[in-house]
């Protein structure tokens, strides 16, 4: 038993796998136990489970199985994840429970089964049975069988799908084993309780014995529907209606319902598709051509022999149809019309809507058939159109039929009308609508009265189906001009009339009369209301047929009810009181009777009273008697005919007058007012209209006839009768009074026509005020109908038009004002949901009646021939005439004939011009045509689409704009319907499937409901989500979460379920994802307020209503409301709309009320209670890559307790505009509520988490407006982020640093860096450790750039967990693939380095070398002196040591800003500063400014300036030559400073303008004060690096943007080149940029001079001209080996790359030969080995031969110039300057440098270089002999050189001397300035020297013939680079001659106080002893700066310094002593102000 006792001791879920089975039992027997104890379905305790459950039902010992099979039964009913285990335990129990012996394992595995179809996981268990059903085991078949039988009886075929198992049925039947055999029987009968005879067919080709055992079976079968018996955990308030049901059995209505529920299943889904195209004899097209007709009949035999099959394949079928079309037309043997016409009926049956597209063809030709008498052609016929009606729509053939029945041929009018009959009775009041019935009524009307009888039987018979489909109210305004006994007649009809939709129509009439009893047919109207209100409204005098009793519903709520999707509709509301009063007229006697009974007898007498008083009198009596009556009582008509009785409306006293009108308006509002009655007075009212007096009171009138007989019918009456009569006032007050009367009563049902036309007469009126008038009516018709209106008034006159168009154009962006009449007649004055919808139509209706011509006999046979002629010349010549056709006629009539099939061949051309053309008549042809072309869209539409997958881009943009076009004109019902969309997207072609899927994802999200076709794109979508092509795959996903929006997540997921398990899980995946992003459904136009107030609100604008929005969502349509009705349409009872009204009247009520409260409620120890349930693994852990459905539903059920009910709503609506109002709300909660906030301030993070897998930029943006405030709060509370908080939510805001969107970026580390202060730095850092471990590049380069800053600004203790681990981590990332990444990581290690200094290096560890060398790169570029940062220890709450040195000049707000704008400062990117302007104002400090300051900055200044003062009395000592005489400071300085100077040039490179531009101002003012400039050392490449990324940014976005005022670029531009220009002044700075970024530099400078752009600007030229000085500045001032090594470089790029400009490589070329040209002075100081290195490695790519064959010979030539001068320069020892070339011998330089050397020397025979050695004592032999000119060339050459300087000068100081009259200026001439200069003064010392007129003064201890070496040194120092380039030592006098500039510079501005440059500059080195150093140097110097200084004026020698060249400031006390003065004075200033 020991073995026992070990294994007792482990848990639950280790004994079930043990390998002992009597530990699996007791581990079963525990698990059982437990599963039945666990009460929440979410524990975390079942997901141990997931990976065990398969184990429990395959256990291997048969006692522990029967356990373990209970336990899974256990576990699949109670666990909430058991949905995933489907797969595996239901082929478990399939595989290995199924053939156990025992019966109770089979039980308990058919119960498993049963459970997972219960947890909606049918699907893939029957996947598994039917798996089974192949295995080879029978036991195992026959339980599979059963179980499929079990499944079916109790679910009912509605989950069991049956399409597969029928597949099965007939091979169970043949099977081997009487077992199967038997159960496959049971099965079937089963079956048959479901589906009934549509089983019969797939069943007919079993064995005949057992088809007749079956038959025998079904016939025992009860009658009764079967009833679902167990139900789906969705379907549980299913269960419990049933149950209640019962419970009250008897009810008639519950046995409604439930037949109701019965799916009819469709025979045809269940069959096999044949294709019979490959079928057809080979030779049938030869044979239907054939003359015997004995043969035609063959070949139809063999078509209708295959077209028996009852399901075909989908092919083109076109050809076929066309011949049987032709039979049927055109062949003389009716035996053959009539096979034919069965053959095309056969067809449409097989193909059902997939004919719908060949329907328009043959619709024509069959109904001109019907000519035939014979009754079996005619039955054929008949049977044929029927049959091809049920393919399409009678929207589709309305066009054809309806041209059919003007035919001459009795016969075939008749056959019409009754094929229309029997249409109509397949119709339903949505596809039904007014549009359809006007044409066909006013057709019908003409049947009616025609000769023959049996054409007027069958159109009574028509329009009797009409009346009862689409209701009396739709019907009637047709039929106004119909006798009573026809009318009569036609009703009979519609009672005898038998609608297909028969059964349902009762069961939905009787459940909506029950509960609607009282209140009129509120349901009555459904979706088809807006129709039908629409053609009740429609104007036209009609007389209305008696009116509906407010009763119960009218008969037309029958099919209105039942078959239409959309939801109920409130239409049916107006149906008691908005229809219309219908009287005859009256004759005056009955009216005077009538009156007298209600009104008093005086009032009648003195109504034609002669006296005008007595008739006033009489008015005000009628007018108390009218206010007093009750409207049922008011004999309107009596009364208006009282008034207008004499004097009537010719009455002349204008206060009566306005009385009378006054009652008129009266009488329409209280009354039952008719249109009768109204025409009794409209007349005087119009005539009344324009009258001064009575004007206002007539058009009162006018209004309230139009609200009592609707607007369209008052007004077309009123202004027919205006335009009538002469009067110009009456007709434009009456166009006046139209005008506003639409604005109120909305534009609903106004015959646009009828107005057009008068409003065309009006336009043309002699009298101003009339066409006025005519064009205000024009323009508020425009504001609802739109451009169409100014088609009809484009042949106006010009001056008239433009007048519209100004109209029209102020119109322009308004919207409709909402009707505030004509609606008070609708019961409980809700709103009118017709009156909206019609808006979106009356477009589209105007469009309807413009006047369109037939192209169709313009495309003749012979046109099209030509388009498909073989010649493209040809095919062309036809386009281009169909593109002149349709052009002339503008609008089209939608017959055109074979057009369409020759334009679709033409969509394949393979002349791709050709195509082109093709589709932009295809565009012209949808403008033209309208909204008819929807008959168009299958034959053409649907083949554009595939051109959408052609190769050229081009091609595929014409595609888009095309099917655009189209879809305009069709709307997307047309496009979704069938299969030929899932089929496009079905091909493999990914630019098909791109196109497709994005022009999907712009449609579908504008749609309210789509038809359930789209379905069949779902799995050819799964497959381009996993498409090789990464664009399909993106399209793909974005167009994911607007396919759910209309299939809802359900039938997505279900339709995973054929996917491989991989894809499976990754689609699943992202409908997740998708499920989180997927918009609302958009709302329809109405406006639901108006609708709440009372008659149940139409459920189509309530997706809330109970599951109707489930089902519209399944069987969504078109975004139009004509659409067909789900079957829970009939089911839906009148409850659930008013269910729907409730939800929606709701937060109406209560929004007030609701919203005043807290919105976060505080709930003791909640936050606490939450911790320990994540600790206690009781909740979810907050950790997850995508958000999951339970995370969210956790997190709902959470935050129920503490958050208001009405902001949760808010927070997890499905839609993102809701997530921004809770944002909104939360922000202006955030002051008043920080209790609240904080403490649910887990729940709101972790909400806000959510929000960053929002793809919504705007709900991302408000989440991190509110994150900066929350945090920002939250510090200001010192509140410290809980681990929980933290944990929870800071891994995920690190995801977002990784955004593409720069704004977003920088907001998220602006909060990151805020975090910083409620939660300890050094936790941060282990989270942004991890976020560098992503594979975001961004991400990772972010993350990386932050660890650098909190480095920099906690000093290293923030590393975790040690710092040489996390450098070991950083480090890594310098080998990253992206550069981006390896910058950051570099900037990062050297910022630590910066920190940390040399001790990084063995921090980090080993770095592979190529790493090594691009750090110690980096950190030599940085080029900082380490010094230890303050390290402030990460504290809970950061306290910022202040550190006085750097922030000095900061603004100081507390320690928690100040860290945060520290941090701030060292992002290195400028663009994530917060608070720029907390950047420290060294660079800006002004003495001038601080004086005026009065304290308002604590500025600690004065403090450092303090100790340094005294050493500006000390004597002046020069030190010694070994210290630096760079100031002491500058060290601290530099340090400090270095942060915020790499803080303002990362500002330089920044994206915005503006920082861009104050960045580079603030360099600027450094760079022009010389004491600062120094402070930039060290930092020029950096500066450069930003520039040219600057210069970069300007010339790729900046300039392209169209959007950018182009002076802001100048501005730039100027800024950029002043700061370089100061920048190239400074020598000693110019000099340290390197190869490297010079090369960059040159390459952006002279690509900006090439810009053709910039020459455009208004500056341009400016700008140009500015580069070409500062390019001049960067040759001479930069290191003359770096910018030589930089333009060779450049040059063999700009060659080598083809894309450069021949003028780009040239300028390079003219900065070398401008190079060349300084080569004499500049030689010495140039590593010459790196530069003919760099030539070297240019011949070694340019060989001479290459080189030649260069367009342009300048190349070769600058090539050789350079080198010829080097070696005329160097002599022959410029061969020892190849070390750096590794081998010699290859190198074709050596050899091209030995040429020239030879041929200089044969030429000069080295005479040169034996005169350079000698002496000056030559120089008169010399003169003697040779020419002047050598002789000065020789000198100046000695001058040049580095050795020789200083003899040089001494011999032409000798030789000017002798030669007074010399002249050397053509030397000086080709020198640079600073030369020119430098001799000048070189012979102006000398001159002082020998003159010994100038003497050093003593206290500097140098020597005179120290001081004369110096001085050279001097010149070269600030020319040009010293000897360090070549590695040589640099010596003391180099310093030394540095301390002297820098001397200089103090001393030499005693001149003039003002120019000084602020304080700090003069007293950071108060140390540096005055200088002694030559005048002239500045003045030169000063010569130089002079264009871009202004500061420095020229100091003229003379006024400046009266004593020698080598004079000293100490010579002149006074003036130093006043500059101190002067200094201290200032001082004191500052100090007292500061008190």
């Amino acid at each position: 038993m020991g073995d026992d006792s070990e294994w007792m001791k482990l848990p639950i879920d280790q004994k079930c796998e043990h390998k002992l089975w009597k530990a699996r039992l007791n581990g079963y027997e525990e698990a059982l136990k437990l599963f039945q104890k666990i009460d929440d379905e979410k524990s975390p305790e079942w997901s141990k489970y997931l990976g065990l459950v398969k184990k429990f039902v395959t256990d291997s010992n048969a006692v522990a199985q029967l356990k373990g099979l209970e336990a899974a039964l256990a576990y699949v009913e109670n666990a909430h994840v058991a949905g995933k285990t489907t797969g595996e335990v239901a082929s478990g129990v399939v595989n290995k429970v199924f053939n156990q012996p025992k019966a109770r394992a089979k039980e308990l595995g058919v119960d498993i089964c049963l459970m997972y179809i219960e947890i909606e996981k049918g699907e893939a268990v029957q996947e598994e049975l039917l798996k089974g059903l192949d295995n080879k085991n029978p036991k195992i078949i026959v339980a599979c069988i059963e179980t499929l039988r079990k499944a079916l009886s109790e679910f009912g075929s509605k989950i069991i799908v049956l399409k597969p198992i029928i597949k099965v049925l007939p091979k169970l039947f043949e099977s081997r084993e009487k077992a199967v055999r038997d159960e496959a029987k049971l099965l079937a009968v089963e079956m048959y309780r479901w589906i009934r005879d549509a089983l019969r067919s797939p069943l007919q080709n079993i064995n005949s014995v057992q088809l007749k055992e079956l038959e025998e079976e079904w016939i025992k079968v009860s009658s009764a529907a079967p009833k679902q018996t167990r139900f789906l955990r969705s379907q549980q308030e299913l269960k419990a209606n049933v149950e209640q049901q019962q419970a009250a059995r008897g009810d008639e209505d519950g046995g409604d319902n439930e037949e109701e529920k019965v799916p009819q299943v469709d025979v045809y889904e269940l069959l096999e598709a044949v294709d019979i195209l490959s079928k057809l004899p080979k030779d049938f097209y030869e044979k239907i051509e054939a003359k015997k007709w004995q043969e035609r009949k063959e070949a139809l035999e063999a078509v209708e022999l295959l077209v028996k099959n009852p399901k075909l394949e989908s092919g083109d079928y076109a050809d076929l149809v066309k011949v049987l079309k032709k039979v049927v037309g055109k062949d003389t043997n009716v035996m053959l019309v009539a096979l034919a016409a069965k053959c095309l009926a056969g067809l449409a049956y097989g193909l059902r809507k997939k004919f719908g597209q060949y329907a328009g063809h043959v619709v024509p030709t069959i109904l001109e058939k019907f000519k035939e008498k014979k009754p079996q052609v005619v039955q054929a016929l008949q049977e044929a159109i029927d049959a091809i009606f049920l393919t399409t729509t009678l929207q589709n053939i309305s066009e054809d039929v309806l041209a059919v029945m003007d035919n001459k041929n009795p016969t075939v009018k008749q056959q019409t009308s009754l094929f229309i009959a029997r249409s109509f009775r397949h119709c339903t009041p949505s596809t039904l609508p007014k549009s359809l019935l006007k044409p066909f009524c006013a057709a019908l009307l003409k049947h009616i009265n025609d000769s023959a009888p049996e054409v007027r039987d069958a159109g009574f018979e028509a329009l009797g189906t009409a009346l009862k489909v689409a209701g009396e109210k739709a019907v009637n305004p047709f039929l106004a001009d119909v006798d009573k006994l026809k009318l009569d007649r036609i009703k009979e009809c519609a009672e005898k009339v038998e609608l297909v939709s028969g059964k349902k129509d009762g069961a939905a009439e009787k459940k909506e009369g029950k509960p609607v009893a009282g209140k009129a047919p509120a349901l009555s109207g459904s979706a088809g209301e807006k129709d039908i209100k629409d053609s009740a409204a429609k104007p036209g005098p009609q007389k209305k047929a008696p009116a509906v009793k407010p009763g119960g519903p009218p008969k037309k709520g029958k099919p209105a009810a039942a078959a239409s999707t959309g939801g109920t509709g409130a239409k049916g509301k107006k149906g008691p009181e908005a229809k219309e009063i219908f009287e005859s007229e009256l004759s005056i006697e009955v009216c005077e009777e009538k009156a007298a009974a209600v009104l008093p007898a005086s009032c009648i007498q003195q109504l034609d009273s002669g006296n005008w008083k007595e008739r006033l009198a009489s008015m005000e009596e009628f007018q108390k008697a009218v206010e007093l009556m009750e409207r049922s009582e008011m004999p309107c008509q009596a009364l208006v005919r009282m008034l207008a009785k004499k004097p009537g409306w010719k009455e002349t006293n204008f206060q009566v007058m306005q009385m009378k009108l006054h009652i008129v308006a009266l009488i329409a509002q209280k009354g039952n007012f008719s249109k009768t009655s109204a025409q009794v007075v409209l007349d005087g009212l119009v005539d009344k209209v324009g009258d001064v007096k009575c004007g206002s009171n007539a058009k009162e009138a006018m209004t309230a006839i139009a609200e009592a007989c609707q607007l369209p019918w008052t007004a077309e009456q009123v202004v027919a009768m205006a335009f009538s009569q002469k009067n110009p006032k009456n007709q434009s007050e009456t166009l006046n009074w139209l005008s506003s009367a639409i604005k109120e009563f909305g534009f609903s049902g106004l015959n646009v026509k009828a107005f057009i036309n008068n409003v065309k007469t009006a336009l043309a009126a002699t009298n101003p005020a009339v066409r006025t008038s005519a064009i205000t009516l024009l323009g508020v018709m425009y504001l609802y109908v739109g451009p169409p209106l100014r088609m009809f008034f484009e042949d106006e006159k010009p001056a008239l038009l433009s007048q519209i168009d100004a109209e029209f154009e102020k119109m322009q962006g308004q919207t409709a004002p909402a009707p505030t009449r004509g609606i008070s007649r609708n019961s409980g004055g809700s709103g009118d949901d017709g009156e909206e919808e019609e808006q979106e139509d009356v477009g589209n209706d105007v469009v309807d009646l413009l006047p369109r011509a037939d192209i169709g006999d313009k495309i003749t046979a012979e046109l099209v021939a030509k388009i498909g002629d073989k010649n493209w010349k040809m095919r062309k010549e036809g386009l281009d005439e169909v593109t002149s056709i349709i052009n002339d006629a503008k609008f089209i009539q939608p017959n055109i004939g074979e057009l369409p099939a020759a334009l679709k061949s033409r969509l394949n051309d393979s002349n791709k011009i050709l195509v082109q053309q093709t589709l932009s008549i295809l565009q012209q042809l949808a403008t033209a045509m309208g909204p008819n072309i929807k008959q168009h869209v299958k034959n053409l539409g649907i083949p554009v689409i595939t051109v959408l997958g052609d190769s050229k881009n081009n091609v595929r943009a014409a595609a888009l704009a095309t099917v655009n076009a189209w879809a305009e004109q069709t709307g997307m019902k047309e496009w979704l319907e069938g299969e030929d969309l899932s089929e496009e997207l079905k091909k493999e072609n990914p630019f098909l499937r791109q196109e497709l899927l994005g022009w999907l994802a712009d449609k579908l999200p504008t749609l309210r409901s789509v038809p359930s076709d789209l379905l069949l794109c779902v799995p050819h979508l799964y497959s381009c989500l996993e498409d090789r092509n990464g664009d399909v795959r993106k399209k793909a996903q974005d167009a994911l979460p607007f396919f759910m929006m209309h299939l809802g997540f359900e039938k997505m997921a279900k339709a995973t379920g054929k996917l491989k398990p991989t894809s499976k899980d990754q689609v699943l995946a992202m409908l997740e994802k998708a499920k989180a992003n997927m918009p609302a459904k958009p709302a329809p136009p109405a406006k639901a307020s108006s609708r709440v107030g009372g008659g149940a609100a139409s459920a189509k604008f309530q997706p809330t209503s109970g599951n109707l929005s489930k089902d519209s969502g399944s069987n969504t349509m078109e975004s139009k409301p004509d659409s067909k009705k789900a079957k829970v349409g009939g089911t839906s009872s009148k409850t659930k709309g008013v269910q729907g009204k409730k939800i929606l009247n709701k937060p109406t009520l209560k929004e007030d009320d609701d919203k005043s409260g807290p919105i976060f409620i505080i709930v003791p120890n909640g936050k606490e209670q939450r911790m320990k349930d994540e600790k206690g693994l009781k909740v979810l852990k907050w950790n997850f890559t995508t958000p999951r459905d339970e995370y969210i539903e956790q997190l709902k059920t959470q935050m129920s307790s503490c958050v208001a009910k009405w902001l949760q709503d808010e927070m997890f609506h499905a839609d993102f505009q809701h997530h921004n109002k809770a944002l909104t709300v939360m922000i202006e909660h955030l002051e008043n509520e920080k209790d609240g906030v904080i403490s649910c301030l887990d729940l709101i993070l972790k909400w806000l988490t959510l929000r960053f897998f929002d793809t919504n930029t705007s709900v991302l943006m408000k989440t991190l407006e509110y994150l900066k405030l929350l945090f920002n709060m939250l510090s200001q509370e010192e509140y410290h982020l809980t681990e929980n908080e933290a944990s929870s939510f800071i891994p995920y805001l690190i995801i977002k640093v990784g955004e593409p969107k720069d704004v977003i970026r920088k907001d998220v580390r602006a909060i990151l860096n805020r975090m910083c202060l409620i939660y300890p730095a050094s936790k941060m850092f282990t989270f942004i450790m991890e976020g560098t471990k992503s594979k975001n590049s961004k991400q990772r380069a972010e993350c990386l750039e932050e660890l650098g800053c909190l480095v920099e600004s906690y000093g290293m203790n923030v590393c975790q967990p040690t710092p040489g681990k996390a450098l070991k981590e950083m480090a890594t990332h310098i080998g990253d693939r992206d550069n981006t990444v390896r910058n950051a990581a570099l900037n990062t290690i050297v910022t630590v380095y910066n920190v940390h200094g040399d001790q990084v290096f063995k921090l980090i560890g080993n770095l592979s070398e190529k790493d090594m060398s691009m750090l110690e790169e980096r950190i030599k570029r940085s080029a900082k002196r380490p010094s230890a940062a303050p390290v402030r220890q990460a504290e809970e709450k950061p306290q910022r040591i202040q550190n006085i040195s750097a922030n000095a000049s900061m603004l100081r707000k507390g320690p928690a800003e100040d860290m945060s704008s520290k941090l701030n400062q060292n992002r290195n990117m400028g663009s994530h500063s917060e608070t720029a302007h907390t950047v420290p104002r060294e660079f800006q400090l002004d003495l001038d400014e601080i004086e005026n300051d009065n304290g308002t900055v604590k500025c600690e200044m004065p403090a450092l300036v303090q100790h340094k003062l005294d050493d500006i009395f000390e004597p002046v000592l020069i030190p010694e030559p070994k210290i630096r005489a760079v100031s002491p400071h500058f060290d601290d300085m530099h340090s400090n400073t270095a942060s915020t100077i790499n803080f303002v040039i990362s500002q330089v490179a920044s994206g915005d303008i503006n920082t861009s531009i104050q960045a580079l101002a603030q360099i600027d003012e450094v760079f022009r004060q010389e004491d600062k400039a120094e402070a930039m050392s060290g930092h020029i490449d950096q500066f450069l690096i930003a520039t040219f990324m600057q210069l970069r940014l300007i010339y790729n976005t900046h300039m392209a943007d169209e959007k950018l005022d182009k002076d802001e670029i100048v501005k730039l531009y100027s800024c950029i080149i002043g700061s370089m220009i100061s920048l190239f002044q400074i020598e000693s700075l110019a000099r340290e940029a390197s190869t490297g970024v010079l090369k960059d530099l040159m390459h952006g400078l002279i690509t900006l001079m090439l810009d053709s752009r910039v020459e455009d600007l208004e500056e341009g030229e400016q700008v140009i001209r500015s580069v070409n000085l500062l390019v001049v500045k960067v040759l001479e001032k930069s290191d003359q080996t770096n910018i030589l090594s930089a333009l060779l470089v450049l040059l063999q790029d700009s060659l080598l790359a083809t894309a450069s400009s021949p003028k780009f490589s040239e300028l390079v070329m003219k900065c070398l030969w401008r190079m060349v040209r300084l080569l004499p002075e500049t030689i010495n100081s140039i590593n010459l080995d790196r530069i003919l290195l760099d030539i070297h490695i240019f011949m070694k790519v340019f060989p001479k031969e290459k080189l030649k064959q260069c367009k342009s010979e300048f190349p070769i030539r600058t090539l050789k110039t350079l080198l010829h001068t080097l070696c005329k320069l160097k002599g022959p020892k410029i061969l020892d300057h190849l070390t750096m070339i590794e081998n010699k011998n290859e190198s074709e330089l050596e050899a091209h440098l030995c040429r020239v050397m030879k041929h200089s020397m044969d030429q000069s025979g080295s005479k040169a270089d034996k005169d350079t050695e000698k002496g000056a004592s030559r120089i008169e032999e010399k003169a003697s002999k040779a020419k002047v000119n050598d002789i000065l060339a020789e000198i100046f050459k000695k001058i040049g050189s580095k050795e020789n300087t200083k003899e040089g000068l001494a011999e032409l100081y000798e030789y000017k001397k002798k030669y007074s009259d010399a002249d050397i200026e053509p030397f000086l001439k080709n020198s640079s300035q600073f030369f020119q200069s430098y001799v000048e003064r070189g012979l102006r010392l000398i001159e002082m020297e020998r003159e010994g007129k100038g003497r050093i003064a003593s206290s500097t201890g140098i020597s005179p013939q120290m001081e004369g070496t110096c001085v050279p040194v001097s010149t070269h120092t600030v020319s040009s680079s010293i000897g360090n380039t070549n590695g040589e030592e640099v010596g003391p006098s180099v310093y030394l001659e540095r301390l002297k500039i820098l001397r200089q510079r103090c001393g030499l501005d005693n001149a003039k106080q003002e120019d000084r440059p602020p304080l700090t500059s003069l007293l950071s080195k108060p140390a540096v002893p005055t200088v002694a150093s030559s005048t002239d140097m500045l003045h030169s110097k000063l010569s130089q700066l002079r264009e871009s200084r202004e500061q420095y004026q020229h100091l003229d020698l003379d006024s400046n310094q009266t004593h020698s060249g080598i004079g000293t400031t100490t010579a002149s006390p006074s003036s130093a002593a006043a500059n101190i003065d002067d200094l201290k004075k200032r001082l004191e200033r500052i100090k007292s102000s500061r008190k």
